[in-house]
């Protein structure tokens, strides 16, 4: 089956729920503002199942109802992994083949984001998901700069530190603060580096779209849910393939 529709109580029912915050203070016209939203977004029926005051002047909701649309997932276009999973083992004798050398990784987050939780997930030693961080693998130098970290000193550091690849995590989204750090980021590194010595750029972050590295300047973006083993086998996959573009 490729023509599928939302599940909620049985089958195809179409059944969605989502949730939204309105600049209204809680009240039955809140309530009743919400329904109209969510019916202007095609659930019908709308059912507010849940609102709570978000101070004074906003209001939380989560709304269900049934939508009629119907999607194909032949048609939907993901960022599939091109590389293979590597073990911790596989990698390191990969990086000592290829490189003769330790392969060093900056990492950091970058601009105003002290989130650092996503950064140290792939890169501690204590790693992710069950998975061993980037400071587990032996063939593999670790240097993390934290949080709030400006790119002019991001990029000091790097070619200081003679990087291989440069991992920044990005949480903060408001106003796509994200999107704006990376492209300045991949723009200072563009200008710092020639073309051919430049770190591998690599961003991370929830709310990054894996299909828009080209656009941002990046060589990679990894989503949520991204363990160390596939960053560290994607490091593996480039420096093997040194020409390869973004």
């Amino acid at each position: 089956m490729s023509i599928i529709r939302p599940y909620g109580d049985t089958t195809g029912d179409g059944m969605v729920q989502l949730s939204f915050t309105l600049p209204l203070a809680h009240s039955k016209i809140a309530d009743g503002a919400a329904r109209q939203l969510a019916a202007k977004m095609g659930l019908d029926p709308a059912l507010v199942v849940h609102s709570k005051p978000m101070g004074p002047d906003f209001t939380f909701f989560v709304v269900y109802g049934r939508v009629n649309h119907l999607v194909d997932t032949d048609k939907v276009d993901v960022v599939e992994r091109d590389f293979p999973l590597l073990s911790p083992k596989e990698v390191n004798a990969a990086v000592k083949r290829l490189l003769r050398r330790p392969l060093t990784v900056v990492g950091a987050c970058i601009g105003t984001d002290a989130h650092t939780v996503g950064i140290d997930a792939i890169l501690n030693i204590k790693g992710f998901a069950g998975e061993k961080g980037l400071e587990y693998y032996q063939e593999l130098r670790v240097v993390n700069l934290g949080a709030q970290v400006d790119v002019p000193l991001l990029v000091e550091r790097a070619r200081a530190e003679r990087a291989d690849a440069v991992l920044v995590s990005q949480v903060v989204t408001q106003r796509d603060a994200h999107l704006l750090n990376t492209r300045e980021m991949s723009a200072a590194f563009r200008e710092a580096y020639p073309s051919h010595e430049r770190p591998l750029l690599v961003v991370g972050g929830p709310r990054f779209d894996e299909s828009m590295a080209s656009e941002l300047g990046v060589d990679r973006i990894f989503g949520r849910g991204t363990t160390p083993a596939e960053v560290a086998s994607y490091l593996v996959h480039r420096i093997s393939r040194p020409t390869e573009a973004p």
